[in-house]
């Protein structure tokens, strides 16, 4: 049976099983640490959020420079300040000095080597004046990898351990993860939908998503999650608890305090409940204006509602896709529901849909402002997400491990990058760009053949086509003379030849020929 203990005169908290001497969880608070925790925890949520909203008016679309040493020494005097009774006095001065030596660099000039100095000085100066059980580089390297990689999820454990009420914690547990994510969909279906934007700004004449950041809000996020690890100090390590302390923890007898389960069965189908009406409407409006050419409001165009929203929309399949991952996970409690799996599996086919029309809207998109490398990117990612969430489907119809999962996900990314191995996409690129510019097409944008030279050697045959649709222009013809001699001095090594650059070598040896037989 699980037992807590807090023994104050031993200022020692711990979490014991009968007949073990082993704990899970060791801290050394100041004495007296019931009374203090509540007197002084109050104040960390608002450390918490002052030093957020610092971190929005420092960062949030600005540069970065010595903005990151003003961050660094206000959430150096917050966590002190919210840790103040159990610091370890004798080595403050000497994290202080660690840290002020640590944001030199960053004076000097801010860049990544100088941000990973300020990282790695603050996690030690913490680790140095509150956690005084650490002994040896192994568990302060295990500590500072805690403090970066787990603290930054305790916020919403911390959040909900604070109400105390059994039923205000179990509502609040069962519609906390339904609520959250629904808005962040909501946040995501908007910024990608300006008829949602118009519907929402009849609902509010001061057009409430001028108000909406979603940037703004995950950067809030963000920062809160990153700051509260130095704000409510919780360090964890293993250690060998003494015998007289087993003892009297196991004469204690303490109720254990009830567990939180967010991904609980309930919280699963009420969360797959509100994503499938949330998502119905995304998949109704897409089906009536974007597949089905319906006639939008006067104000909105065609061109505004297919370009705007393919990213978001792929994000948002991908937060489905984790979220699906997560709930019907192998051994879960929703795993065997007969009332859930129907919700997974039509949700899952709406996201289909919604890669399917962020596809469609990428495709109209590079019709009007060609291709790069990055909107062809977009296209095989997309294609990627809408197989993997296929093959979600076929892991839970099939009942397969996430293992088999994995596999399956790293053999189609291996075969996808194996194909475009062989694929020639700066060709590609370039005669999609000539052959659909205005000048080919009479419609669209003129060819940006600046983006042609950058494409490389490859695409040449494009360029020679552009140029010859200009009128004479000594200064494109000597660029791309200056292609062809590099693509020569590759050339001339056999080393560097390959079938392609063979291709292309063939192409030009036609082109000179022509040239000097006519």
């Amino acid at each position: 049976m699980a037992l807590r203990t807090s023994l104050d005169g031993a200022g020692l908290q711990f979490s014991l099983q009968t007949g073990s001497a082993m704990m899970a969880e060791f801290s050394t608070p100041a004495p007296q640490a019931g009374s203090i925790r509540e007197n002084t925890f109050p104040i960390k949520p608002a450390i918490a959020l002052a030093l957020a909203a610092l971190a929005d008016w420092l960062f949030y679309g600005q540069r970065t420079g010595i903005s990151a040493v003003i961050f660094a020494i206000a959430l150096t005097g917050g966590a002190l300040l919210a840790n103040f009774t159990r610091l370890n006095k004798a080595k403050v001065l000497l994290a202080g000095l660690l840290v002020l030596a640590a944001l030199i660099p960053a004076v000097e000039e801010f860049n990544a080597t100088s941000l990973f100095f300020i990282v790695v000085a603050l996690g030690v100066g913490l680790s140095l004046t509150t956690n005084r059980k650490l002994s040896g580089i192994g568990e302060q390297a295990a500590a500072l990898c805690d403090l970066y990689l787990v603290g930054p999820f305790r916020l919403l454990r911390d959040a909900i351990s604070a109400f105390n009420l059994p039923a205000l914690t179990a509502g609040f547990t069962v519609w906390f993860i339904p609520v959250v994510l629904s808005g962040i969909f909501a946040l995501l279906f908007v910024s990608a939908n300006p008829l949602l934007e118009k519907w929402i700004s009849l609902l509010n004449p001061g057009s409430a998503t001028s108000h909406i950041s979603l940037g703004r809000v995950l950067f809030w996020a963000a920062a809160l999650s990153l700051v509260w690890p130095f704000i409510h100090v919780r360090w964890r390590r293993k250690s060998e608890v003494p015998a007289d302390l087993v003892v009297a923890a196991t004469e204690v007898q303490e109720k254990p305090a009830p567990s939180v389960d967010f991904l609980g069965a309930a919280t699963i189908l009420r969360s797959l409940i509100l994503f499938n009406l949330l998502f119905a409407v995304q998949t109704v409006l897409d089906v009536f204006f974007l597949w089905g050419n319906a006639t939008l409001p006067a104000d909105i165009s065609f061109a505004a509602y297919a370009h705007r929203g393919a990213y978001p929309l792929i994000l948002t399949a991908l937060l489905a896709a984790g979220f699906v991952l997560i709930a019907m996970r192998p051994g879960g409690p929703a795993e065997q529901s007969s009332v859930i799996r129907p919700l997974v599996y039509l949700w899952v086919a709406q996201n289909v849909l919604l890669v399917a029309s962020s596809i469609l809207r990428l495709d109209l998109y590079v019709q009007t402002y060609l291709l790069t490398w990055w909107r062809v990117a977009a296209f095989i990612w997309m294609l990627l997400v809408a197989f993997g969430l296929l093959l979600i489907v076929a892991r839970i119809r099939l009942n397969r491990s996430n293992d088999w999962l994995i596999r399956a996900n790293l053999i189609t990314l291996t075969a996808t990058l194996y194909v475009c191995s062989l694929v020639n996409f700066p060709a590609i690129i370039a005669n999609y760009n000539v052959d659909h510019s205005r000048e080919v097409s009479g419609k669209g944008l003129t060819v940006d053949i600046n983006y042609l030279f950058h494409l490389g050697p490859q695409a040449l045959p494009a360029i020679d086509r552009a140029i010859a649709l200009r009128s004479f222009d000594p200064n494109l013809v000597f660029r791309r003379n200056y292609l062809v001699e590099q693509h020569r001095d590759d050339w001339a090594s056999w080393r560097a030849r390959g079938f392609r650059s063979w291709r292309l070598q063939r192409t030009l040896d036609a082109q000179q020929k022509s040239s000097t037989a006519s």
